[in-house]
C-alpha cells in the first residue's frame, strides 16, 4: 500500500484491512522517490493515496476494502 502521513484515507483503509485481518506493506511516498513516481505513473501525474498493489494486478487507486479483497481473491 503507497501512502504518505497525514492522509485520512490511508488512515482509513489501513484501519480496515487490520480489522479485516489482510497483511500489507505500506510504502511511505514522501521517503521513496520512486515510490511517488510509480503512484504518478498510475494516477494521472498525481500522487493520489492510497494506491494499492496485488499481485500482478493493476494497480488500484483509492480502492475500497471490497474492492481489495475482490483482488486478492483473483490471485
Amino acid at each position: 500500500m503507497y501512502w504518505r502521513p497525514g492522509c485520512v484515507f490511508c488512515i482509513k483503509l489501513r484501519t480496515q484491512l487490520r480489522a479485516a485481518r489482510i497483511p500489507y506493506r505500506k510504502v511511505n511516498i514522501w521517503r521513496d522517490p520512486d515510490a511517488a513516481a510509480f503512484v504518478r505513473g498510475v494516477a494521472d501525474g498525481n500522487e493520489t493515496v492510497p494506491t494499492v498493489v496485488v499481485g500482478d494486478q493493476p494497480p488500484m487507486v483509492n480502492p475500497s476494502l471490497a474492492r481489495i479483497r475482490q483482488a486478492l481473491a483473483a490471485v
